[in-house]
């Protein structure tokens, strides 16, 4: 079956597919099965606190509400800790309950927004398919909050909702570097279709939200492109990017990891490589891909640079992470091939968690609660 698209990119076979209310259902089946699986075994907000970069982002918005910036430790870009300090500071919650609330609310908007874009069935499956979705969901990280800010800035496109989409475009982009593609790609679109007022304004509100972003960078690091250098910072001033699967191999031989995960990050490795051949290969995507340029515009040089990533220590081990992005154009290159029974997905939502859940808190921590 070939790809059928509607006015805003739904998938057409609706025996496949499943309702907005079934994909929500199963969003939340799979974060209460993943929070009751965590909490089994360790304590939720200690493993929060402890998780990935969340110490980072929270002391970057710490750091914004007081604007003090002298103790601060430039990593990661700051477009999260941003919203944290807003929400903070508009509610009264804490920095890490306003960093819960804005990856729970931004994976299940993603989660609505990925249905408006491409169905259910495709919904469903990029919410409960990836374990590192799950982690940075349910546990804090930039990612939920760049997805959502990335489909709602597809979905404004769509609707010739220019403006709206650069902005949003420009909020991604800050929160997550490569989100410039998407901003490249509104722009070569408006330029192609000769829409100079719309590229003017779309134009000035990126320039605007960078502008804003870079004053605190200028004026206490006396480096606009500060969040930029402390990538490169990481290893040694080596180039963030490189030569094709060139560190995703060094990094497996200079960093042994356990056969699961080997196995596991290989295997999306292969996924997306082989998506990346039907994307060339099929008339279905071709066509999808000359309907959306934006969208393509985005997912080709991101797609690219997964590959070109030139940082062995995380090459490998944080591809699926890195891929989260662009599953959706994965799972419709791929489509005719994938099986379709609802059943599968609801059958795997309980399984995805409980392993996604393992995954954060150690197989060791899981092996030794089940031998007490």
């Amino acid at each position: 079956m070939g790809i059928a698209v509607s006015n805003e990119g739904s998938l057409s076979s609706r025996a496949a597919d499943f309702s907005l209310r079934e994909s929500l259902l199963v969003w939340l089946a799979s974060a209460i099965v993943f929070g009751v699986a965590v909490s089994a075994v360790t304590g939720y907000t200690r493993l929060v606190d402890s998780f990935a970069d969340n110490s980072a982002y929270i002391a970057v918005a710490a750091a914004i509400q007081k604007w003090d910036f002298q103790s601060v430790f430039v990593k990661h870009f700051w477009g999260l800790s941003y919203f944290i300090a807003a929400l903070s500071r508009i509610t009264g919650l804490s920095d890490r309950s306003s960093l819960l609330v804005i990856c729970w609310t931004s994976s299940l908007v993603a989660v609505v927004l990925a249905y408006r874009l491409w169905g259910g069935w495709i919904a469903t499956a990029f919410s409960i398919l990836n374990f590192d979705w799950y982690l940075r969901s349910f546990l804090g990280g930039s990612e939920p909050l760049f997805v959502a800010l990335l489909f709602g800035s597809f979905l404004a496109i769509r609707r010739e909702r220019w403006l709206l989409a650069a902005l949003l475009a420009a909020l991604a982009t800050i929160t997550r570097p490569l989100g410039i593609f998407l901003l490249a790609g509104i722009g070569l679109t408006l330029l192609w279709r000769h829409d100079w007022r719309r590229f003017a304004l779309a134009l000035t509100i990126a320039l605007v939200i960078g502008a804003l972003y870079i004053i605190p960078l200028v004026r206490y690091f006396h480096d606009p492109l500060a969040t930029v250098h402390s990538y490169e910072s990481t290893q040694s001033g080596s180039s963030l990017f490189g030569v094709p699967f060139y560190a995703i191999v060094k990094g497996t031989i200079l960093y042994p990891a356990p056969l699961t995960n080997l196995l596991l990050t290989f295997g999306w490795i292969f996924l997306v490589l082989t998506a990346a051949v039907a994307m060339l290969a099929t008339e279905s995507f071709r066509s999808y891909a000359r309907a959306h340029p934006p969208e393509t515009i985005f997912a080709a040089p991101y797609l690219l640079s997964l590959y070109c990533y030139n940082y062995p220590y995380w090459a490998r081990g944080n591809f699926p992470r890195f891929a989260i992005p662009i599953l959706p154009f994965v799972f419709l290159a791929l489509w005719r091939w994938i099986p379709k029974d609802r059943r599968i997905l609801w059958a795997l939502t309980p399984v995805t968690a409980v392993l996604a859940a393992g995954s954060a808190v150690g197989i060791r921590n899981v092996m030794h609660l089940i031998h007490r």
